[in-house]
């Protein structure tokens, strides 16, 4: 036999495992747990990393080359660079607003970057790991997402970016936003972790702001295992964060190739002598977060699916909230922009009770009946233990994102999810209520 035709047989015998495998993968609600996010694939994901481990090709190869080409058409977006999660590609992001490539426009230490308290920790923590100072702002409950008067106010000349998150897959206001970056010379980095696919004013999300970031983790609208992305449409923040996730290398071939740029040894850069190989000189202190091909594979896979999901999400929210809005006595329900189209990750729930026994009485009950639940990260990020010694500035009242910390929690919506896990979750939501 040839190496093609044994690659053949492996791969139908792969095909037929799995399907033998995943025969009766049905969640039966009561019986077991209904998760609240999670991976969705079938053989196609199974052969594309099963033929990537027959090239063994170990780091980044032809899967990602093709991995990045169709998330550059799906975002609209000429520059996606693929990396080892989304968090990496926030530390991506707000790591190139300090490169000597950008001059005067560079973040320094200590100039001050607006986020939310309410957040999750890898959206903020690359503000502190770059020697900056995180300004916090409060969220308004039912969107989640930052209150736009409270930003305003808090931009003084120390402000010198915005790194906001669209929670949970709902758009903040990105004009208001993207006008306020302009009318104040800010930067914006994009978190749209859990947003992929999510519009405002028919436009995706992730195309307003300076740079934006993308995770694949298992939770996440589409997976490659650990894995994410950042896209940009400028050419000089493409080489930037290339240099910071490769290394911190001035040079920008690919894994496996030399001389790209025809001048390998003919440079002069920094103290070194003049001809040191390029492959070898660095512009940044950079870090190696690159993806593998055998992730990037898998991901191939997954973003031929995503249309299918993003709509399975849309559905799955509709119904919930249809059903949920029979308890507005004792719950908020999820709100977004008139302008927004949101690719919901989750269906976010806040208690009118402000109590978090409450809310604790009502998660232990979920899991009893083993339904799969999640608070809204890291509820205010200041409270955590993490924080104690790390200097910021919090602007204005966190009133609301104290209240998230208390009573807000999210339900899954992914595309495993179906109407009748949907209807058990509202039959027991409305039990414990009522009772």
């Amino acid at each position: 036999m040839t190496l093609l035709e044994i690659e053949n047989e492996i791969l139908k015998l792969v095909k037929k495992y799995y399907f033998l495998k995943n025969a009766n993968d049905k969640i039966e609600p009561g019986k077991d747990v209904i998760p609240v996010s999670g991976k969705s694939y079938n053989e196609k994901e199974v052969i594309n990393l099963t033929q990537s481990a027959l090239d063994f090709w170990l780091t980044s190869g032809r899967f990602n080359k093709e991995f990045e080409g169709k998330l550059s058409k799906f975002l609209g977006i000429k520059y996606v660079l693929t990396t080892n999660s989304g968090s990496s590609s926030n530390l991506l992001a707000v790591s190139a607003l300090t490169s000597p490539k950008l001059g005067e426009k560079r973040l320094l230490p200590g100039d001050e970057v607006i986020t939310v308290a309410a957040g999750f920790p890898t959206t903020i923590n690359p503000i502190i790991q770059n020697n900056l100072k995180p300004v916090f702002i409060d969220v308004d409950v039912g969107t989640y997402n930052i209150n736009i008067d409270n930003l305003k106010s808090a931009i003084n000349n120390k402000t010198k970016a915005i790194v906001l998150a669209h929670t949970l897959g709902n758009p903040y206001d990105l004009e208001e936003i993207s006008k306020i970056c302009k009318e104040n010379d800010l930067y914006l980095i994009e978190d749209c972790a859990d947003a992929l696919g999510a519009k405002f004013n028919n436009k995706i999300v992730g195309s307003f702001g300076n740079i934006a970031t993308i995770s694949f983790y298992p939770a996440h609208h589409i997976t490659t295992g650990e894995g994410g992305c950042v896209y940009t449409k400028n050419s000089l923040f493409k080489v930037i964060l290339e240099s910071f996730r490769d290394w911190g290398r001035d040079c920008y071939c690919e894994p496996g190739e030399e001389n790209t740029c025809k001048k390998r040894y003919d440079w002069l850069l920094g103290e070194l002598p003049h001809g040191y190989d390029h492959k070898y000189i660095y512009a940044h202190a950079g870090y190696n977060l690159k993806i593998t091909d055998m992730q990037a594979a898998i991901g191939c896979a997954q973003i031929e699916k995503i249309d299918s999901f993003i709509k399975k999400r849309k559905k799955n929210f509709k119904k919930m909230y249809d059903l949920f809005k029979n308890l507005e006595d004792y719950i908020y329900l999820p709100e977004w922009h008139s302008l927004a189209e949101p690719s919901w990750f989750g269906f976010p729930l806040t208690l009118r009770n402000d109590n978090p026994e409450e809310r604790t009485k009502l998660l232990k009950y979920y899991e009893e009946k083993k339904i799969g639940n999640r608070l809204l990260f890291g509820g205010n990020i200041i409270k955590q233990p993490y924080m104690k010694n790390v200097e910021y500035r919090s602007h204005g009242s966190l009133k609301n994102t104290n209240k998230i910390m208390n009573s807000t929690y999210w339900l899954g919506i992914h595309p495993r999810i179906e109407d009748d896990h949907i209807n058990y979750m509202f039959e027991n939501t409305k039990f414990f209520f009522n009772r």
